[in-house]
């Protein structure tokens, strides 16, 4: 078998500087070079490094369009892939991967690490060690491998920020695979969205300024749905709706999701044509939510698009 390696950058390929760790050249290829000649790693490679390596906080979609576009490139060549990626925004990058590789028919497997390799008790080796063998033998779709987990990458989510143990899935029956006939790249748009959490005494203000001028909006709201109906936010809402921005609502909750209309306190989203997210994490709801601004300009074809399970990513 031929795993083909994308190194992103992110924490994993890091060197110690005056600064703090910054990515350093070499870091990770040179691993791979060791651990190959020790047979920790047994399958051939190639590895496909970008150029300036990419600090996972400042990943963006066009980053996401370049490594789809390695991996659709590549795809005749290989049996998998294997993409290293900081883990700050490594959930969004599994999530935006699983909605625009449509017809995937190898597996993906993002990991990283946080500790750097360059640092005594990495837990990058291993994190490369088992993405390998994930790559070999994980069905198509994208995954993320990590501290001895291979999680659904349209599920993921980073849960703490020093543990090694860093990141944790929500089962889904569904692979994260787009199918289809033959592997197809849906590329990210330069269209803009934000992220809003209800809050206490929060300035509905905000979200009527993201109706007027952002072109969709992922809310987060209480528990299992609701929001405060006052200060505002029903305006607000009505507004993004006669506007055609779709606002698409998930729980602040990390588990269970919402349903839209159990409470009485969140039948306003239903009133005001908010998407019911389900259990969607709010990774996930981003990056499907700049796909649909992606896909079609259409508000009817994007709101279908987002009632549509894709690639897993809510519990039916």
């Amino acid at each position: 078998m031929k795993i083909c390696v994308i190194h992103t950058g992110g924490t994993i390929g890091m060197v110690a500087s005056a600064r703090g760790f910054t990515p350093g050249a070499g870091v990770v290829e040179a691993e791979l070079d060791r651990l190959h000649r020790a047979g920790e790693i047994t399958a051939d490679y190639d590895v496909i490094t970008a150029d300036p390596l990419i600090d996972s906080a400042d990943a963006a979609p066009k980053d996401w369009n370049w490594m789809m576009a390695q991996i659709a490139g590549a795809a005749a060549r290989y049996d998998g892939f294997v993409l290293t990626h900081g883990t700050d925004t490594l959930a969004f990058t599994a999530a935006a991967l699983a909605f625009g590789l449509v017809g995937l028919q190898q597996p993906v497997i993002l990991t990283g690490a946080m500790l750097p390799l360059t640092e005594k008790g990495s837990d990058g080796t291993a994190n490369l060690r088992d993405a390998f063998v994930a790559a070999q033998t994980a069905p198509a779709g994208v995954w993320v491998q990590f501290a001895g987990q291979l999680l659904h990458g349209a599920r993921v989510r980073k849960s703490h920020s020093l543990a090694f143990d860093a990141f944790r899935a929500s089962p889904s029956d569904a692979a994260p695979l787009r199918a289809g006939p033959e592997l197809r790249v849906q590329p990210y748009s330069a269209v803009s969205a934000l992220i809003a959490a209800v809050a206490p005494g929060m300035n509905a203000d905000l979200v009527a300024l993201a109706a007027e001028r952002a072109e969709g909006v992922v809310l987060r709201v209480y528990g299992s749905g609701t929001v405060p109906e006052g200060l505002g936010l029903r305006r607000a809402m009505q507004q993004a709706r006669d506007s055609g921005v779709p606002v698409l609502a998930v729980s602040q909750c990390a588990e269970g999701g919402i349903s839209i209309g159990t409470y009485s306190a969140g039948a306003m989203l239903a009133d005001t044509g908010a998407i019911d997210g389900r259990d969607m994490t709010v990774e996930a709801a981003y990056a499907k939510l700049l796909h649909a601004l992606s896909v079609t300009g259409d508000a009817e074809a994007r709101r279908q698009l987002l009632q549509t399970r894709l690639c897993g990513e809510w519990a039916e």
